[in-house]
């Protein structure tokens, strides 16, 4: 299959994306239009301006320039139009389900009230459905340097909406905040009967401990990027007999590391890990999900077939019902078959 073949194939394939930032959905242009219906002076003063700042080095150097992005984000109706924005995008890359994450403390912690984030963002989920056929849960996310009892406080302001979360997750700066600071807020979001799944970023310290501690502790239903346990053949293991999925996001990789991680993420794929492929924080990265699947195709010389074991894995490891989950699979093997692309063994 032709490069143009293989480009086009990967962005129509059916898939779920499982690792997606809403926050970090915010292009430029929704950016200054949200500036100025709320009266808020940006920096910036152009798009270029603030594409020019988005030179990253690491989580750290990122997270200083996407957390102060969001006070454009006021009203539920921002909350709304900056995830509708994202599912049209997503639904052009080929994507049926999506599960969300979402920060409320990065709101609430600067006064926005926490009903607005969640009542704009089920807004945009309820519509997606309706408009675009594409199935859309919201993932809750605690900010790993703020205090554990603001994350139990957050969970506790979260269960009047349970209907409209799924799962929590657990997300920003990972040093000196290890998992298990987090483990009763876990413990009882796992009580509430939500799905659980923490960020293990990319090479940082102590990566291959958070990783064991999430698995065999706080048992996790997935694991956000956590391409590192390939340090530990042994818990590679592990993490399979458990059908532990790892959302991992290629082209976000490259900008805090010095590639992709596209060695890690085949070999955990040729292991029969339920690895997949994300987009994490697009608006910032410059990649949608379909985008990743062909950069990450280019970098490791995967095939069409590969791609659709991806997608599989997206499915395999959501969150969905089993009924709607074995359809989906069936969705991607049908748009294989129909392409002339083998199977998955």
């Amino acid at each position: 299959m032709s490069t143009t073949d293989l480009t086009a194939f990967a962005h129509g394939l059916p898939k779920a994306e499982l690792h997606l930032h809403l926050e970090g959905t915010l292009e430029p242009e929704l950016k200054f239009a949200l500036a100025a219906k709320n009266g808020i002076e940006l920096d910036q003063k152009t798009v270029d301006d603030v594409k020019a700042s988005y030179d990253f080095t690491d989580l750290t150097s990122f997270l200083a320039v996407y957390y102060p992005a969001m006070q454009v984000l006021q009203t539920a109706d921002d909350f709304h139009d900056l995830a509708w924005e994202y599912l049209q995008r997503a639904k052009a890359q080929g994507v049926v389900h999506v599960e969300m994450f979402f920060d409320p403390q990065a709101h609430t912690s600067r006064g926005v009230p926490f009903a607005e984030v969640i009542t704009g963002y089920r807004r945009a989920a309820v519509r997606a459905q309706d408009e675009l056929g594409i199935s859309a849960e919201l993932i809750l996310c605690f900010l790993r340097d703020f205090s554990a009892e603001y994350a139990m406080a957050t969970l506790m302001e979260a269960l009047p909406y349970k209907a409209w979360i799924v799962g929590v997750g657990l997300d920003s700066d990972e040093r000196g905040n290890p998992p298990e600071k987090f483990a009763a807020v876990f413990a009882r979001a796992r009580a509430e009967g939500f799905f659980l799944t923490m960020h293990c970023d990319i090479d940082q310290v102590g990566s291959i401990d958070n990783i064991r501690t999430v698995l065999e502790d706080i048992q996790v239903d997935r694991i956000d990027h956590g391409t590192n346990i390939v340090e530990d053949p042994a818990l590679v293991d592990a993490a399979i007999a458990k059908g532990i999925g790892f959302t991992t996001c290629p082209v976000s990789n490259s900008f805090v590391t010095d590639q992709m991680k596209s060695e890690e993420i085949v070999s955990l794929l040729r292991k029969g890990a339920r690895v997949m492929v994300n987009s994490d924080d697009p608006a910032y990265f410059g990649g949608y999900v379909g985008d990743n699947y062909v950069a990450l195709a280019e970098q490791a010389g995967l095939t069409a077939t590969d791609l659709v074991q991806l997608a599989i894995n997206s499915f395999e490891a959501s969150w969905l019902t089993a009924r709607r989950r074995e359809a989906f699979v069936q969705d991607v093997r049908d748009y294989a078959a129909a392409a002339g692309v083998a199977l998955p063994v």
